[in-house]
């Protein structure tokens, strides 16, 4: 009997223990409630290949890697990634730039068609999720460089 009673008795301190554990422990054992910052977040995007066409023919191709920063913030909350949206940009301003001639080699506005693209990016998006477009790679290889 005496066993019997001990062990019943076992039980009972065991279980008051556990529940005042979980009771009045909650704030020992939960998360922290300190923000997470987040900052910037920095995508590479793959090689772009733009062909460049004039007076009718395939000159070439341009060859770009471009790397956007945007607020992680931000791009968590957004239902489409913006990556194919850069891409998309780069391509129709270079390819659209009659500007751009390879035959007659001039300097060029990278930055002010690198700030297009941002902005153009961003009001497809609408809001100011890209922060800097930034070019990683930029190269032409002409037609009669590439293999067959």
């Amino acid at each position: 009997m005496r066993v019997l009673l001990s062990g019943l008795w076992i039980c009972a301190v065991t279980i008051a223990s556990c529940y005042a554990a979980v009771t009045f422990g909650g704030g020992f054992f939960s998360k922290s409630t300190e923000p997470y910052l987040e900052g910037l977040q920095y995508q590479k995007l793959a090689p772009i290949n733009i062909p460049m066409v004039a007076d009718g023919k395939v000159q070439g191709y341009v060859i770009a890697v471009l790397v956007f920063t945007a607020d992680a913030k931000l791009m968590h909350t957004l239902p489409v990634a913006p990556n194919a949206f850069v891409v998309d940009e780069a391509f129709r301003q270079i390819y659209g730039d009659t500007t751009i001639d390879f035959r007659k080699l001039a300097r060029y506005d990278i930055n002010g068609r690198l700030a297009q693209i941002r902005a153009r990016v961003n009001e497809r998006l609408g809001s100011d999720v890209v922060k800097d477009v930034l070019v990683d790679e930029l190269n032409f290889v002409a037609k009669r460089e590439v293999r067959s």
